[in-house]
C-alpha cells in the first residue's frame, strides 16, 4: 500500500467532510488543506481527483450507497458519508485499485475518523457496493468460491 496515497485519502476524506459541512468551493478547501499539509508526503495528484471527482460524481455514487443503507443518506453520519462516498468512487471509477484495498482503506479511515463502531458499518456498505460493481474482480479472486476440502485417504 502507497502511504502517499494512504495519506491523500485520509486528507480528502478531511475536505470532503468540510465540504459537506460548511459547503465551501472545493477550490478554496483545497487550497487551505495543501496550505496546511506537507504534500511533499502526499499523493496531491489523487487527493486533487478524490477532492474533486467525489462531489463531481455525487449522485452515481449516492445511488450505488442509497439502497444499501439502513437511513437516508443525509441521516449518515457526515464523517462516514465522506467515507463511503470516497470508497464508493474509487470502487466505481479506480478500477486500478484492488476491491479489498478500497474497502480495507475505507476501514481504517473509519478506524481513524468515524464513531466506535462505524467501521464495521462502512465495512458492510461498501462490500454490497464492492458485490455490485467489481463481481468479475471478486470471482476472480476467488472470495466467494468454496475451499478445496482434502481428498480422503
Amino acid at each position: 500500500m502507497s502511504q502517499t496515497r494512504h495519506k491523500a485519502r485520509r486528507l480528502a476524506t478531511q475536505a470532503l467532510y468540510t465540504w459537506q459541512m460548511a459547503g465551501q468551493s472545493l477550490t478554496d478547501i483545497e487550497t487551505e488543506y495543501c496550505l496546511d499539509h506537507d504534500m511533499k508526503k502526499i499523493d496531491g495528484d489523487y487527493f486533487h481527483e478524490l477532492l474533486h471527482k467525489v462531489p463531481a460524481y455525487l449522485d452515481e455514487l449516492d445511488g450505488h450507497l442509497v439502497p444499501l443503507l439502513d437511513r437516508s443518506i443525509d441521516e449518515v453520519d457526515g464523517v462516514e458519508r465522506a467515507i463511503l462516498r470516497l470508497g464508493c468512487y474509487e470502487l466505481a471509477h479506480r478500477l486500478d485499485v484492488p476491491y479489498r484495498v478500497v474497502i480495507n482503506e475505507s476501514i481504517k479511515l473509519a478506524k481513524t475518523f468515524g464513531a466506535d463502531q462505524s467501521h464495521k458499518y462502512i465495512n458492510g456498505i461498501l462490500d454490497g457496493v464492492a458485490k455490485k460493481l467489481r463481481t468479475a474482480e471478486i470471482n476472480a479472486t476467488g472470495k466467494n468460491k468454496p475451499k478445496n476440502k482434502p481428498a480422503d485417504k
